[in-house]
């Protein structure tokens, strides 16, 4: 790997720990975007000369904390100068406040501070996946399901609102933190679905995204013990986690659910993922999302083979999550539930329903499961053309190889 490439493997991983550290220091998620790639800037001048050095993170992060501190004695110095002609100076940053709750989790105060009511849910939201993910504008339009133009209009107007508003960088209390909490969730849920199946490039999974997802699930789940859908989220992600390392061969090609070795599953990711659907359960009367979606991924992870599988309680499960947290994309995932419970052609019938909804127009898996009922009914020559749509309309390598080899064989 070259030292360009190594700068920018390591700068993905780490920017979100270094931006969250940096916006700690000047109180401004804007700023501390930009001092992050001043530190890559700078990587990328001298790690050429000098070498990549042995821990690369914690050079990046030393020197955008170094740059930080400058920032801030100079605008110290800025408001002393001014004071002493009778003038001060508002927006110099506070004192370090005492930590909420003794969580001491930078990355954590960073998305609470992006999920800041002051801007709109889906701002909050593209902000987060900006910030905390690393993911590029392309793939949180994929997220969303929206054109590109768009997030990144959203996000430039979302890092101005935080700075007029001056949003404080600080994990809330009380029933602030509750009335954010929906939206931190979703950032966490889209986080861990791009690692899990990642939006474009050469690798189909990027386990550092589900890696930060669950650990961020994790703690955000102790820090609010009484809410259900917490703990739901957590259990979906540790179940789906349990999966990572048989979702693809030794080349790096993609495994689908029903040729997946569930011996190399993580029994303790499940038990985990177990262990946190009881207590989601146990804290609320009705299931939300999360409860719902950890429920399905249990189903999945109680049958010893692909053929054991309970598909016709899973189908019941997304005709209740449809009712929870209705979206054309939930409807798809039913259909191939109800596919497996009812027959493809039953499920054929849901898909085709779903083929004008404007928000599934570029979305690669309709064609796909379409592709592959079609196929289940013998209908070869249509099921080839449409995973050759699948494959046309994916940015993942990976995928696409996967796709186009359907295209041959699509039975």
């Amino acid at each position: 790997m070259g030292t360009a490439n190594a700068v920018e493997a390591v700068f993905r991983i780490e920017s979100a720990r270094i931006i969250g550290g940096v916006a700690r220091i000047v109180r401004d998620v804007g700023i501390a975007e930009e001092i992050a790639q001043d530190a890559l800037v700078a990587a990328l001048e001298q790690w050429p000369e000098s070498g990549v050095p042995d821990k690369p993170g914690a050079w990046l992060m030393a020197t955008a904390r170094n740059r930080a501190i400058d920032l801030v004695r100079r605008r110290e110095t800025y408001a002393r100068k001014l004071a002493e002609v009778g003038r001060t100076l508002e927006d110099v940053p506070p004192p370090e406040p005492p930590e909420a709750d003794g969580i001491d989790d930078d990355l954590l105060r960073l998305i609470f501070t992006a999920c800041h009511p002051v801007l709109t849910t889906p701002s909050r939201i593209a902000l987060t996946l900006r910030l905390v993910g690393g993911l590029t504008t392309q793939e949180i339009a994929r997220a969303f399901l929206a054109e590109e133009a768009a997030i990144a209009q959203r996000i430039v107007r979302a890092k101005r609102s935080l700075a007029k508003a001056g949003v404080p960088f600080e994990v809330p209390y009380g029933p602030e933190r509750a009335a954010r909490l929906g939206s931190v969730l979703e950032v966490i849920y889209l986080i861990f679905n791009e690692g899990y199946s990642a939006t474009a490039g050469d690798d189909w999974l990027r386990p550092a995204l589900c890696e930060d997802a669950l650990r961020l699930g994790r703690v955000l789940s102790g820090l609010m013990p009484g809410e259900p859908e917490a703990h739901g989220l957590v259990a979906l992600l540790e179940i789906q986690a349990s999966r990572i390392a048989a979702r693809t061969g030794p080349d790096g090609a993609p495994v689908l659910l029903a040729d997946q070795n569930r011996t190399r599953w993580n029994r303790l990711f499940i038990r985990r993922g177990y262990a946190a659907l009881a207590r989601a359960t146990a804290e609320g009367d009705v299931p939300g999302p999360y409860t719902l979606q950890a429920a399905i991924a249990a189903c999945h992870a109680r049958a010893a083979r692909y053929q054991d599988t309970d598909w016709r309680t899973i189908a019941t499960l997304y005709a209740r999550l449809a009712e929870a947290a209705p979206s054309p994309v939930v409807e798809l995932n039913r259909a191939v539930a109800v596919s497996m419970a009812d027959g493809p052609q039953r499920a054929l019938d849901l898909v085709d329903a779903l083929r004008d909804e404007p928000a599934l127009a570029g979305y690669h898996l309709l064609p796909s499961v379409r592709g592959d009922l079609l196929a289940r009914l013998g209908r070869t020559a249509e099921a080839s053309e449409e995973f050759a749509r699948a494959a046309a309309l994916t940015r993942n390598e990976r995928e696409r190889e996967l796709l186009l080899g359907r295209t041959e064989e699509p039975a």
